[in-house]
């Protein structure tokens, strides 16, 4: 019979949008199979739900919710995880650096959005 598949506790953090660091210790010394792993994705303890809700949370997380890049985070020289709350707070402070990198992310968007089209058209043409 196989053995079923396992993955490196920081593998499943990073698909679990979590900061291993503030995981429990279970969680973070052993692999995880697949099946433990569906299982935490389908129904989560609520130590998963609290680190999902209130965080800290790892840098993907933090820059999806404030609306940047990861390099925009870097260059305002945010590289420490984040709270739901210290999130909160920097979204109705808008510190200047927050306010230019969401502006240089929109723009990046509507650049992609752009080419998107252009080259969308293209193909219709050449139909």
């Amino acid at each position: 019979m196989a053995q079923e598949q396992t993955m490196k506790p920081e593998t499943a953090a990073k698909k679990l949008g979590i900061l291993l660091a503030a995981a429990p210790e279970s969680f973070r010394n052993e692999p995880i199979s697949r099946t433990a792993f569906d299982e935490l994705r389908t129904e989560p303890p609520a130590w998963l739900e609290d680190l999902r809700r209130d965080g800290p949370h790892p840098r993907p997380v933090v820059a999806q919710k404030l609306g940047v890049s990861i390099s925009g985070l870097l260059r305002a020289g945010v590289d420490d995880a984040l709270t739901t709350e210290q999130i909160k707070s920097l979204l109705q402070e808008k510190p200047e650096w927050l306010v230019r990198e969401r502006a240089t992310q929109a723009a990046v968007h509507a650049e992609n959005a752009r080419v998107k089209q252009e080259r969308a058209a293209k193909a219709a043409a050449q139909d």
